[in-house]
């Protein structure tokens, strides 16, 4: 194994990002979702293309991972208005659980029968690949130019931002049954219910507190408060797991308050931590290229076509209308819409590196298959949201053309940084 001199590993890792910026532009406007350009590029870097950089580390795969979905998820929650949350709050919460362990059972069925999996085995592939990604919602949502009627766009990002701790939550339920086949179904409720109140009461404890610091502090350097936005959502995060609680709903609550409030550099901390966001999906979809040797999906091409299929047009689908059911103001026509648009995005990848790290048995053909579901449901989903708001004419417009209207939550442009 040869060494690499400082300076050349810097060049490259600059050369790698640019580029991985360059390729998810062109997929964009290709009308492909950025995250194909990503991990389309960490591919080519990968061993089995040009680039043939040998990259297998799971467990330092999942650590930037984890790292990337606190900004996304922190960036989001600031990118939301709380307006929006308190009219979707319950259909939301309803998805973002029910929903999530309804696409993971019927996922995990298919893949008994599909993929001749034992049953705890398919319960964990069902469970890493029924959430919805709110990278790729964020992104597809807020640069496709759709301006959806009434609660659906914030139904699906406040969905895709609240229901990774419920497919975390399943992760570590299947991890746990594998590892103790004795293991209790109700032994886990109350693990459940703490992991909730403590992310979201350190949510709300960070969230309230952020604004405040920035106000009283009075920064004279706006950068300053770059850096303190950041230590808001590591802070968030570490703070809510170490008793126990789940650190990524922690970062979106807090993200979610410290957005809909008011202070002077909230339009600074707001931009750059979208950049934030950005530069967390670059990293984590490039880290995930690399991972993935393209050889080693020939072999599950087959299943993972047939897995993606129940995925996108049994399992999703049937978890929306029948959670939506009591909410009579989504029509068919909404329900279909958000069936659809619940994209799969690095969130499964990311939780498919668990098995691998945890060395549970099936974990690589686990991992390979979801890559693939993700892959292969990002091409079809994303290029054909817009033409299917158009189709079920749930959408004023689409298209990016037109001005875009100033947000009323944050300050004048005019004002002056503490």
């Amino acid at each position: 194994m040869f060494a690499v001199s400082p300076d050349v590993a810097l060049l490259v890792l600059g050369l790698l990002l640019l580029l991985t910026v360059i390729a998810g532009n062109l997929s964009s406007r290709f009308g492909l979702p950025a995250l194909i350009g990503f991990l389309g590029l960490g591919m080519l870097a990968g061993v089995d293309g040009p680039g043939a950089i040998s990259f297998s580390d799971y467990a330092l795969t999942q650590n930037i991972g984890i790292a990337c979905l606190i900004f996304i998820l922190f960036s989001g929650g600031l990118d939301t208005h709380w307006k929006d949350v308190r009219r979707v709050a319950a259909p939301a919460l309803v998805l973002a659980t029910v929903g999530v362990m309804i696409s993971a059972g019927l996922t995990a069925g298919a893949s008994i029968l599909l993929l001749d999996l034992p049953p705890f085995q398919a319960f964990l592939l069902g469970a890493v690949v029924a959430s919805t990604d709110a990278a790729a919602v964020f992104a597809i949502l807020r640069t496709s130019g759709l301006d959806l009627h009434g609660d659906v766009p914030a139904l699906i990002e406040v969905e895709s931002g609240s229901n990774d701790p419920m497919a975390i939550f399943l992760v570590g339920a299947a991890l746990l049954f594998i590892a103790t086949p004795g293991a209790s179904p109700l032994m886990l409720v109350p693990d459940f219910a703490l992991q909730m109140v403590l992310g979201t009461l350190t949510g709300l404890a960070v969230g309230y507190l952020l604004p405040e610091l920035l106000k009283r502090s009075h920064y004279r350097n706006a950068g300053l408060s770059f850096v303190i936005s950041i230590s808001a959502a590591l802070i968030a995060y570490g703070l809510a797991e170490l008793p126990g609680g789940n650190g990524f709903l922690a970062a979106y609550v807090a993200g979610l308050v410290a957005g809909n409030r008011t202070y002077t550099a909230k339009r600074l901390v707001s931009t750059f931590q979208d950049g934030m966001a950005w530069l967390a999906q670059v990293v984590m979809f490039l880290t995930l290229g690399l991972l993935v040797a393209p050889s080693n999906l020939v072999d599950i091409i087959a299943p993972g076509l047939a897995i993606t299929v129940i995925l996108m047009f049994v399992a999703r689908p049937m978890s929306v209308f029948i959670c939506l059911a009591p909410f009579r103001r989504f029509d068919w026509r909404a329900k279909l819409f958000i069936s659809w648009a619940g994209l799969r995005g690095a969130v499964p990848i990311v939780l498919a590196t668990f098995p691998m790290v945890a060395g549970v048995p099936g974990a690589f053909t686990i991992f390979n298959v979801v890559f693939f579901v993700v892959l292969i449901s990002s091409i079809i989903q994303g290029p054909s949201i817009k033409w299917l708001a158009a189709r079920l004419d749930i959408a004023s417009r689409t298209g990016a053309e037109g001005p875009r209207l100033p947000d009323p939550a944050l300050p004048p442009a005019t004002g002056t940084p503490d």
